[in-house]
Order: structure tokens, then C-alpha cells, then sequence
């Protein structure tokens, strides 16, 4: 979202997506978080509905250009996230959300993670992925 929506993350975001070079997964999930989040933004009266519109709209042109992959929520990335919560939440208390974006990742078979959310990518990273490089 970072990357459509100027925030604190913006020019780093940016930057992540240059580097990737390849298309980007995002499942439905990923995508409806995005959206959901330019929404929040309305709300917190963060930006105007023309704004958020705008970037809606330039994230849905990306996707269409195939610079993201949409992807559906694998089945079994709901059992991953289930095990990977028995494994990790005790320790590192992570959300829901956070397990199944991780699991999705894991179960696609993605070479890294991008995310600017300090929990997600504590997760990301305790297991394996690289993230935001």
C-alpha cells in the first residue's frame, strides 16, 4: 500500500518494488488488504475519497499490467498458517492476518516478503524470508 498511497514508507517501498524486478505475487487477500487500508486512510480523513479513488485505481492498473500476479488464497495456506501458528504465536504473538499472508507466501513458493508491518515481518523473517530486499 506504501507504494500507492504516500506514507513514512514510501520511497522504500518504491525501492523494494524496483529491486524485485520480476512480478510481484499478491493474493485476493493481499489485494483486499491493500484496498482496505486506502479505506482506513478515508476514514482517519488521511486522505480524500478522490485520493484514495486515485490510488485504488493506479494499484488496479499495476495489476492489470501484470506488475502484480493476483493470485487466489491457496487451501493450503490456511493448514500453514494454522501450524505455523501453533509454532509462533506463543513467541512472537502474531495476528491472524500476518499467519495466513506468511503461509500464503510460504505455500506459493515466494523468494521473498514485502511488508512494512513490524509483526508481519518478524514472522517473515523467523522463518526464512528474505524481506523487502
Amino acid at each position: 500500500m506504501s507504494a500507492y498511497a504516500a506514507d513514512a514508507n514510501f520511497e522504500s517501498a518504491i525501492q523494494a518494488m524496483e529491486r524485485a524486478g520480476d512480478i510481484l505475487l499478491v493474493t485476493v487477500f493481499g489485494e483486499l488488504e491493500v484496498l482496505n487500508a486506502l479505506e482506513l486512510r478515508a476514514f482517519r480523513k488521511e486522505m480524500s475519497r478522490a485520493q484514495v479513488d486515485a490510488c485504488a485505481v493506479n494499484f488496479g492498473r499495476d495489476t492489470k499490467a501484470g506488475v502484480f500476479d493476483l493470485l487466489p488464497i491457496p487451501d493450503s495456506a490456511f493448514r500453514r498458517a494454522r501450524e505455523l501458528s501453533r509454532q509462533t504465536t506463543a513467541r512472537l504473538g502474531t495476528r491472524a492476518s500476518d499467519l495466513l499472508h506468511v503461509a500464503c507466501a510460504l505455500e506459493l513458493g515466494a523468494d521473498g516478503f514485502y511488508s512494512f508491518d513490524k509483526q508481519q515481518k518478524r514472522l517473515a523473517e523467523s522463518l526464512g524470508l528474505t524481506v523487502n530486499a
